[in-house]
């Protein structure tokens, strides 16, 4: 064979290698016939006629991540924020995507932008900087609506940051310290109504409780009072009982009688009741002592030996 079949063959085959095309996996070959979509390549081993076809455009079905950078957003109180937002997306229609917009993903960033202020243009400063849930969830359905002709699903849009201006943060720094400062004092307040109301209610106990113990400690010297008395009156009546078993007869009686007149008069009473009996019984000892003379222990008088002073009058 000539060397120009070679070359021709040799052409022939290179041409047929690089048409033959591998299509990763989550990727998606948009494929062109003369210019004219004529279908898309899912994963795996394809081949391109050459110089007819060619790949128009290679799609990752991945989800992807678009952050966009902070954008000027006026809330309803006129107040100018920066906000940048995050946006997880993926391709859903590989057709759509390549000849549904220019540059989808521009698209979609801009999108994002204008929707992210007509929203927030809607809430005053309080309330765009406590419904982040709010906002996203707008911005997700408003934004998964109208990039349906393009070929994307968006599944989430997060907003990452919100920056309000320098005086702004300035007051709120201050009203988040005086929040913090009256949330202090109403502690400090109710912890010390606490500590009053527990020690009241203790002082209240501490009575309750010594009341308690001085009356039962009253109530047992009470008991205690009336048991010694009772004991005191039967031993008395056991000690009569006991006298007059034993047959006790007159001059021990009279000898007691006389005991008591002594422990009577000892000095530290202040009136003595004397019986009748006892008053005859000390009469009759009297005028036994007189005419016996037993226990008259009463000295006469000394004589006065001292010589008599004569009268000068009469010597």
């Amino acid at each position: 064979m000539s060397p120009v079949i070679y070359v021709i063959l040799a052409i022939a085959l290179v041409i047929l290698i690089s048409g033959l095309k591998i299509v990763p996996q989550a990727t998606e070959y948009v494929i062109e016939r003369l210019g004219k979509h004529k279908k898309n390549w899912e994963a795996g081993l394809h081949f391109l006629i050459p110089f007819i076809d060619r790949v128009a455009k290679k799609v990752t079905k991945k989800e992807q991540v678009l952050d966009s950078p902070p954008q000027p957003v006026i809330t309803k109180d006129n107040v100018t924020m920066q906000i940048d937002t995050v946006v997880y997306f993926k391709v859903s229609d590989a057709t759509l995507f390549t000849y549904g917009a220019v540059n989808p993903i521009s698209a979609l960033s801009n999108l994002t932008a204008t929707t992210l202020r007509n929203i927030v243009g809607e809430l005053e400063l309080d309330d765009t900087l406590t419904s982040r849930d709010t906002i996203n969830g707008k911005m997700t359905e408003i934004l998964d609506i109208a990039t349906d002709q393009w070929g994307i699903k968006v599944n989430r849009v997060e907003l990452k940051n919100i920056i309000p201006p320098s005086e702004i943060q300035n007051a709120m720094e201050k009203q988040m310290k005086a929040e913090r400062d009256r949330r202090e004092t109403l502690l400090e307040a109710q912890g010390h109504k606490a500590a009053v109301i527990t020690r009241a209610e203790g002082d209240k106990q501490a009575m309750v409780l010594a009341a308690e113990g001085e009356r039962d400690a009253r109530i047992a010297r009470a008991e205690g009072e009336a048991k010694a008395i009772l004991l005191a009156k039967q031993a008395e009546a056991d000690g009569l009982a006991a006298l007059k078993a034993a047959g006790i007869d007159q001059v021990v009686l009279e000898l007691k009688k006389y005991e008591a007149l002594v422990a009577m008069s000892n000095g530290k009473a202040s009136k003595i009741i004397v019986p009748t009996d006892a008053v005859d019984m000390t009469k009759s000892n009297v005028m036994f002592s007189e005419t016996s003379g037993l226990g008259d222990v009463t000295e006469p008088a000394p004589e006065d030996k001292r010589p008599a002073k004569k009268d000068p009058c009469c010597d």
